[in-house]
């Protein structure tokens, strides 16, 4: 590469700036991909690549848990279409004040291709249309919540990527090595003059790996009550959201002098504790120590844990087998019938006897 090509490549990537001996990093020259007629905002190529790679993710790992692989695709079509509603709505019901202040909320509503969207709101609904789907397909949305649990954080962080091209959901002003030079289009109006910022979406970015990556690690030696992985991904994000926000330099609405999203990260801090600690310790120690003898979780998970039955008997009583607790309602996983000489708040353990009830899912 010649000294003219070099000067180029620099110019366009954004300038170095040299001061204490630090560099900027420089925010992307362009924000859509063009492919011969047709032109692609980076923006939704990220959310896209993330959502390949969160399916990608859950797949495998409920596989390993004894499931169809093919279950997770069904219930991400129809996931990931309500988490795109969910958190489009979470942004027109959080800034609504700024954004529909002239009145024409309703077109304004549907024009998502002009920016906005809420994570929150987009976990929240896609986890709801999750469980739905997994209560019709007959399975356990607790085993699917543990499959797909570090696959969402690397989906986020993926998707965070975007705001990286759109120079966008960045913090307040520094001169850290690894700030974020934003172009002044783009900055605050309090900071027209401050060159570079702390990149928020790439501290949530790296926390949701790191948070994707510790579930991976520790689920490979731990085996917790069932959901309890979903529930320290959820913790786990609250807070990692929690200080990032605090970084955060755009305009938002508050309550109470905290930005709305500083509410929300405390509750999901605050659920995701409170559902990860319900009735003691998470940790199935039994089961643990099968994990460690070289047991597999497929081998751990009972069958009817993970597909339970589609059809309910009519006779089927509460809380038995074939009950309508069956497939994660009252009186399955953490809420098995006490009548049955086990810890409802442990999961059962299969007997060796694929006859008896809890057999092995081989």
């Amino acid at each position: 590469m010649g000294p003219d090509m070099t000067a180029t490549v620099l110019s366009a990537a954004g300038p170095l700036r040299v001061g204490s001996t630090v560099a900027s990093i420089p925010s992307p020259p362009f924000r859509d991909l063009a492919l011969g007629p047709l032109s692609f905002r980076m923006y939704g190529l990220m959310i896209a690549l993330g959502v390949i790679a969160a399916v990608w993710i859950a797949r495998r790992r409920y596989s390993s848990y004894g499931g169809d692989p093919e279950d997770i695709t069904t219930i991400a079509l129809v996931a990931v279409p309500a988490g795109l509603v969910g958190a489009r709505l979470y942004h027109v019901i959080t800034d609504w004040p700024d954004l529909y202040s002239d009145g024409r909320w309703w077109p304004k509503a549907f024009m998502i291709w002009q920016g906005g969207l809420g994570i929150p709101g987009g976990v929240l609904l896609g986890a709801i249309a999750g469980v739905v789907a997994c209560r019709v397909m007959g399975i356990s949305w607790r085993i699917v919540g543990d499959a797909v649990a570090p696959a969402i954080p690397v989906a986020q962080a993926i998707g965070r990527l975007g705001n990286w091209f759109n120079q966008e959901v960045f913090g307040r002003p520094t001169d850290l090595p690894w700030g974020l030079r934003i172009d002044p289009q783009f900055r605050p109006r309090d900071y027209l003059t401050s060159p570079t910022f702390h990149p928020t979406f790439l501290y949530e970015g790296l926390w949701n790996l790191g948070l994707a990556g510790l579930i991976v690690w520790a689920s490979g030696r731990l085996v917790l009550r069932r959901g309890r992985w979903l529930a320290v991904y959820v913790a786990g994000y609250g807070l990692g959201r929690l200080w990032v926000e605090a970084l955060r330099s755009d305009h938002a609405n508050t309550v109470l002098g905290l930005r709305v999203n500083i509410w929300t990260s405390l509750i999901a801090l605050a659920g995701g504790l409170l559902w990860l600690f319900w009735r003691g310790s998470p940790v199935d120690r039994e089961a643990t120590e099968r994990l460690r003898s070289g047991t597999t979780m497929a081998q751990i998970i009972d069958g009817d844990g993970v597909r339970a039955p589609l059809v309910v008997p009519p006779a089927a009583g509460p809380g038995s087998a074939d009950g309508p607790g069956s497939a994660d309602g009252p009186g399955s996983d953490d809420e098995s019938d006490p009548s049955d000489g086990q810890d409802p708040s442990v999961d059962a353990v299969p007997s060796d006897d694929p006859a008896q009830p809890g057999g092995a899912a081989e």
